[in-house]
């Protein structure tokens, strides 16, 4: 049997023994002597009624306590979020202020594609595959840098996007 079917039951029951408690304190006692529809309607309605609310007060404090899990959750994220994004703008910042060596090497972070001219729009010569070390040749177009690439054994020229490069070491 499922959990929540589970659950539903016992609050069914718990219910039926509220309500026939209520009822034997509660009632005349000639009402009980023997069975009739008013009993039934009372045991049936007090047993749904009770198991309601039971199953409503264990619902909202379950949603409650998820609520809060998930907002935990969610300001966990949203602070690795901002650290990552304070991380990445520190990164950007290092590479933008660091002067362009011609000749230091960069370790490829993703296969990248080598283009003819700096933008998406050009014509791509090779890819790069990642983990290769490229050389830039000191020509920059913003986050575009001209690289010296050697792929299967040619030496290529071209523009690459400067995010997906690393220093070597890092």
């Amino acid at each position: 049997m499922e959990t929540a079917k589970l659950y539903a039951a016992c609050a069914f029951a718990a219910g039926l023994v509220i309500t026939l408690f209520l009822a034997a304190y509660l009632t005349p006692r000639q009402w009980w002597r023997r069975p009739n529809a008013r009993a039934l309607l009372i045991m049936v309605a007090g047993a749904w009624g009770f198991g309601s609310l039971i199953l409503y007060a264990v619902h909202s404090r379950q949603n409650d306590t998820a609520a809060a899990a998930q907002d935990r959750g969610a300001e966990a994220r949203a602070i690795t979020a901002a650290a990552a994004a304070r991380e990445a703008a520190a990164r950007a910042a290092a590479l933008a202020s660091a002067p362009l060596i011609a000749g230091q090497p960069f370790a490829v972070h993703r296969d990248l594609n080598l283009r003819m001219a700096a933008g998406v729009n050009a014509v791509r010569l090779v890819t790069v595959p990642a983990g290769a070390t490229v050389t830039p040749t000191g020509a920059r177009n913003g986050d575009w840098w001209q690289i010296r690439a050697s792929v299967d054994g040619r030496e290529s020229t071209g523009w690459v996007n400067s995010l997906w490069l690393r220093r070597s070491g890092e």
